[in-house]
């Protein structure tokens, strides 16, 4: 398999290109060819993107140094000051950034560098560097908490002496050197392991603003200072005692919450950007002269051929030339089952090669493969802020503001008794109240549940549809493409006399192999499945009037040549009447000259339902969610698909103006709904739904107005996400609610000094902690169909093999 470092040797990337991008990033990602490679010309109304050089672009970054939601404001005010930024949107729970800007008032170095004049520093997100980048701040953060924890030791092994010791055990001059020996073991983790908070307040301070980072950063350098200057000074006002054990224990405390809290956030919700980031960064592509060298993935473009090997991902969409494999769609469809792929077979960009070396003619690359459309809705969600984070976000500076004068005021009270004292309650109080937990409690349970159902098949595209999700009391089907698969099934097959099923069903799947409509895919599919033959006879000049259906000549050796028709009975030129029922009746008829067209057969067709749609309905309404359906087909055909799946409010011929009635009837009676459609003509009924889910694979995608994209072919993934909102929003009022009563019950014992400050570090970091512990556990995976009483897909819906016919009279 391909190593990241080997791309060093691509054309793309040259040797030492590393550091010339560490060196001068901005000289090469001013250059408009690089945009594409952390970007995309932004289409506004759903529209096709203008001329890339001059339209507005749509960049995503990567950002360095984060550690809460005031971090993320901070950038995006220092984004949005930039001339010629049109939008900024950063989210604290994925450290990413999506910048709209345009490219006639500014460039990626200008925007990228007042990120930096910020304090923070922005990679291009889906890039190598980033990578790499994100890999060393992982193993600084290590590092620092190594070494936190080595001071931490050594100088509780100084401090212990003086608590265990009995009045003058101790010499005055043995206390000193203990107290110097502290000193020296505290000083490199005060510069070292502290020093990113301290750099962070520094930046805000001179910007006039309050970050997380500062009531943290005051707490560690009051008690510094007050320690060394007992230190310096044992006979002065803070000589009595020094704090060197608590706030290296706090300091320890609060990195390794920190640290444990960047590793649960890349394992739960790092699962989008592990999504996003599936394609190769080179690929091996054929030259001219039939030699593989491998190049930068972007640079391919449609007719080049690659070769792609066992484990990697398919860079481009294609078709295999060579070679047959099995290929992971599980990003594609959700279905982790292996797919057969051999020659002449088409493959998706993002997906896995799973067995041998294939070559693939590329066909799609970048904005034009399904892959670049599904990981455009992850971005756009997994930057969203749900309406309970942007409260958050709004309250998070005052709540700071409020902090600092809490501090201030207790300070001031505890002074006149004991200076040092009251220092250290100030501290306390500092440390405890930082809302880092408060802030992490809606973004990262909700990204969680959204990467969970990324590797299920369900694109999140709005956050707050999990939200809304989580309150759907009424959930309305459309009929079509949904509750049945999008298509056609034959049910069965009458001939005329003198011709059997296999020889009428061979003629009518040769004339419907070139139409693509639903019924003809179905006497396609069957023929195929019963393996069906046309005979002795020749199928020539097919045409088909579109509407109508298909004309043929038939030709048999011995015979004149006849007219062939499939279609209706109106197209086929006879009078049957329309059988009472439901589904859709096909005839196939032959004329010779000038005479009476005779029906050879009639082929009868009926919607394919899901096989899991009854269980479904039924898994829906155990959880008190009623389900309805609408659909403008016939109202009879909608009846009968009712019935099937056991949903007892049904109305057919809705036009999409009749289903946004329907549904605007529903919300004025208080209910919440949720609506289920085929994504193709259901636009103004899904963007006037509480939330909405786009069912099939045939969504496309950058127009859909749902908020849920299911890719997938399995109608249970409806009622799983929804199982897995109201999980969520559990989650989240639980992480809200420790956030609230953990600085309800500590911040008045900090007030009264009664705890330490080593304590309020570890309450602080374990409030952080617990909220993302917490929000992991929906990472877990969707709820198994045993839990919602679905059973495994049976025979409801229809088989592709008729069933055994009989015959018609002669026409």
């Amino acid at each position: 398999m391909f190593r990241p470092d080997a791309q060093a040797s691509s054309p793309a990337h040259p040797p030492n290109a590393t550091s010339a991008v560490s060196a001068t990033p901005t000289l090469l990602l001013d250059d408009p060819q690089e945009w594409s490679a952390f970007g995309r010309p932004c289409t506004e109304g759903g529209g096709a993107a203008q001329d890339p050089a001059t339209c507005a672009w749509e960049s995503h970054v990567v950002l360095e140094g984060m550690h809460c939601a005031a971090c993320a404001l901070t950038i995006e005010d220092a984004l949005r000051a930039v001339p010629g930024v049109k939008q900024a949107d950063v989210s604290a729970a994925t450290r990413r950034a999506r910048v709209v800007w345009h490219p006639a008032h500014a460039r990626p170095s200008q925007w990228m560098a007042a990120v930096d004049r910020a304090g923070y520093r922005a990679m291009p997100a889906m890039d190598a560097f980033a990578r790499e980048q994100r890999q060393r701040e992982s193993r600084r953060a290590l590092w620092r908490w190594l070494v936190a924890g080595f001071c931490m030791m050594q100088v509780m092994m100084y401090a212990w002496p003086a608590y265990v010791a009995e009045p003058g055990d101790l010499t005055g001059e043995m206390e000193q050197l203990l107290r110097w020996a502290s000193w020296v073991i505290t000083l490199p983790m005060v510069v070292f392991s502290c020093g990113p908070f301290f750099a962070s307040a520094l930046h805000d301070v001179r910007r006039r603003r309050v970050s997380m980072d500062l009531p943290v950063a005051l707490g560690m350098a009051i008690t510094f200072l007050v320690s060394t200057a007992g230190t310096f000074d044992p006979a002065g006002i803070f000589g009595r005692e020094v704090y060197y054990d608590s706030l290296t224990m706090f300091v320890f405390f609060l990195l390794t919450g920190r640290w444990l809290e960047l590793r649960l956030r890349d394992r739960t919700a790092g699962a989008l950007e592990a999504v996003m980031n599936r394609l190769p960064d080179s690929v091996e592509r054929r030259g001219a002269d039939g030699t593989f060298t491998r190049v930068a993935t972007r640079r391919l473009v449609p007719g080049d051929v690659v070769r792609v090997l066992p484990g990697e991902a398919f860079p481009a969409d294609g078709r295999i030339l060579q070679g047959s494999t099995h290929a992971d769609e599980a990003l594609i469809t959700g279905e982790s089952t292996p797919v057969a792929r051999p020659r002449g077979s088409t493959v998706t960009a993002g997906s896995y090669n799973l067995q041998s070396p294939v070559q693939v003619l590329v066909e799609g690359t970048g904005a034009q493969t399904r892959f670049a459309q599904i990981v455009a809705l992850m971005e756009s969600a997994s930057l969203q802020k749900p309406r309970l984070a942007q409260l958050a976000d709004r309250i998070a500076r005052p709540f700071l503001v409020a902090v600092l004068l809490a501090a201030g005021l207790a300070v001031a009270w505890w002074w006149p008794s004991d200076p040092g004292h009251a220092l250290m309650v100030g501290v306390a109080v500092l440390i405890v109240t930082c809302p880092c937990a408060l802030s992490l409690a809606t973004p990262v349970a909700m990204l969680t549940a959204a990467g969970t159902l990324a590797r299920h098949g369900v694109l999140v595209r709005n956050l707050q549809g999990l939200e809304a999700l989580a309150a759907v009391d009424t959930l309305v089907f459309d009929k079509t493409g949904t509750l049945t698969r999008d298509g056609m099934a034959l049910s069965a097959v009458h001939t005329a006399p003198g011709w059997t099923v296999e020889q009428v069903l061979g003629l009518a799947a040769t004339m419907a192999a070139q139409s693509m409509h639903p019924a003809s895919r179905a006497l396609v599919a069957a023929a195929s499945a019963a393996k069906a033959e046309p005979g002795p006879w020749a199928v020539q000049a097919i045409e088909e009037e579109a509407g109508r259906g298909l004309t043929a000549t038939l030709h048999a050796k011995g015979q004149p040549p006849r007219m062939l028709r499939l279609g209706s009975a109106v197209h086929a030129g006879v009078a049957l009447p329309h059988l009472a029922g439901e589904g859709l009746q096909v005839v196939l008829s032959a004329q010779c000259d000038n005479a009476a067209p005779q029906v050879l057969a009639r082929f009868d067709l009926v919607e394919d339902l899901r096989p899991e749609a009854a269980g479904v309905v039924r898994a829906l309404a155990r959880q008190g969610v009623a389900v309805e359906l609408l659909s403008g087909d016939r109202a009879a055909s909608v009846r009968h698909v009712a019935e099937q799946a056991g949903i007892a409010q049904a109305l057919g011929e809705c036009t999409p103006q009749g289903k946004l009635g329907a549904l605007q009837a529903l919300q004025s009676l208080g209910r919440h709904v949720a609506m289920v459609g085929d994504g193709l003509n259901d636009g103004p009924v899904l963007a006037g739904a509480h939330v909405s889910f786009a069912f099939g694979r045939a969504v496309p995608l950058a127009q859909s107005r749902a908020d849920f994209v299911v890719l997938g072919d399995s109608l249970a993934l409806v009622p799983q996400t929804v199982l897995l909102a109201r999980r969520t929003l559990r989650v989240v009022r639980q992480n809200l609610w420790w956030a609230a009563g953990y600085n309800a019950l500590c911040v008045p014992l900090a007030v009264a000094g009664w705890m330490p400050a080593w304590l309020a570090g570890l309450g602080m970091a374990l409030s952080s902690l617990l909220v993302v512990l917490n929000a992991a556990r929906l990472a877990r995976g969707l709820p198994p169909l045993a839990e919602l009483g679905i059973d495994a897909p049976g025979a409801v819906g229809q088989s592709a093999v008729p069933r055994a016919s009989h015959t018609l009279e002669p026409a």
